[in-house]
């Protein structure tokens, strides 16, 4: 099995190292990450100038551009054959409810779903945390679960890891993405030059976070698996937008 590894903390980041590490024992791991940290970047591609990659000493490509144009970049021509799969993370925080739409770890999981490969985006459950290893015993049970079975369907799934050791987790669970409050106040500070800058602030707590939820699982030691769609199509208001525009 072929597996293609990104994120979006950059190809030094050790959530990227160590799930490197875990998969390269089962599985034909190629790396290809971003040069520094695109948190954030969601899915934007780079059109307004070209991308080089690079190889670094340990065997990373990085390239100068988002998690989604290392996996654009390695599925569309990079690569001499194609990825059975492509896992992005560990990432360093979390990735649930409405942080997913901004998240380049999700974003770039999900470039390998809309090229037609199995993927995923694995997230610890907080920044800083002290149990990376938690998760990549989590991704590699997962590969080896798909490897005992046949490959599925183009599927992006996004999980989400509590940080604490292997041995205190409370299971797995499949899950719905949970909704936050409004982000905090962007925070305004004044440079040496006196110009004024801007501070996006954080993100807001956990607002639709009951049973159910991937903020519940995690809270609750679980590892949190949601499966998310592309199909923004508000569903519902078809009917009543059709009849609210009849002009």
């Amino acid at each position: 099995m072929r597996i293609l590894l990104s994120n979006d903390d950059g190809y030094f980041a050790p959530g990227l190292s160590i799930l490197a590490e875990h998969i390269s024992k089962i599985a034909e791991v190629v790396v290809v990450a971003p040069e520094r940290n695109r948190s954030g970047a969601s899915n934007s591609l780079t059109l307004d100038r070209p991308l080089t990659v690079r190889k670094a000493l340990n065997g990373f490509y990085y390239v100068n551009g988002t998690p989604t144009d290392c996996v654009h970049l390695a599925v569309t021509g990079l690569l001499d054959q194609l990825p059975d799969m492509v896992i992005s993370g560990i990432n360093d925080g979390a990735n649930m409810g409405d942080d997913t739409i901004y998240s380049g770890t999700v974003a770039a999981a999900m470039e390998g779903y809309l090229l037609g490969v199995p993927s995923f985006a694995f997230s610890m459950s907080q920044h800083n945390p002290a149990h990376f290893e938690t998760a990549a015993r989590v991704a590699v049970e997962l590969v080896q679960h798909i490897q005992k079975k046949d490959m599925p369907p183009p599927m992006l799934l996004n999980v989400n890891i509590p940080d604490v050791p292997y041995d205190a987790l409370q299971g797995r669970v499949i899950t719905r993405l949970g909704k936050r409050h409004k982000a905090e106040p962007v925070i305004k500070s004044t440079t040496p030059r006196g110009e004024t800058v801007y501070w996006v602030g954080a993100a807001g707590g956990a607002q639709d976070a009951g049973d159910g939820t991937d903020f519940y699982a995690v809270a609750n030691n679980r590892v949190s698996m949601t499966p998310l769609q592309i199909d923004l199509t508000h569903y519902n208001q078809l009917s009543s937008l059709k009849t609210w525009l009849d002009f």
